[in-house]
């Protein structure tokens, strides 16, 4: 697979994300998917998504930056949203906040097999000290 193909991809899983289709998700992420050192497999991956969606209802994933290196894909995720109550052990209830997630996916058989995610909880910490982020 070329970059090219493992972007287009990504953006693909992107958007099924984006649209919360959640029948579509095992185009995307392989049945035994490892998701920060844990297994999850797709059910897991699944039940990870449906539950942040459930946390922040207008929860959209921007890709702010993606670099496609087969068969990895390094992107920081932009978000601009509302987490209605504790998110991240945080009391946001309701707040505008804006994050970033840095993730690296590895795929196999042409789907997200691994994936290791950091949020950058601090942003959101400064934000709801009130201070700009």
């Amino acid at each position: 697979m070329n970059k090219a193909d493992l972007a287009e991809i990504y953006r693909n899983y992107i958007a099924c994300l984006n649209k919360q289709e959640w029948p579509r998700l095992g185009q995307f992420v392989h049945g035994d998917a490892i998701h920060n050192d844990r297994q999850v497999g797709l059910s897991g991956y699944l039940a990870m998504l449906e539950r942040d969606f459930d946390e922040i209802p207008d929860l959209y994933f921007d890709v702010g930056m993606l670099i496609s290196d087969p068969p990895r894909i390094a992107s920081r995720i932009l978000f601009d949203c509302r987490p209605k109550a504790r998110f991240f052990g945080l009391p946001v209830n309701g707040k505008r906040v804006r994050f970033a997630e840095n993730v690296i996916y590895e795929f196999r058989d042409g789907k997200i097999a691994q994936v290791w995610s950091v949020i950058d909880k601090a942003a959101i910490e400064v934000q709801l000290q009130g201070a700009p982020a």
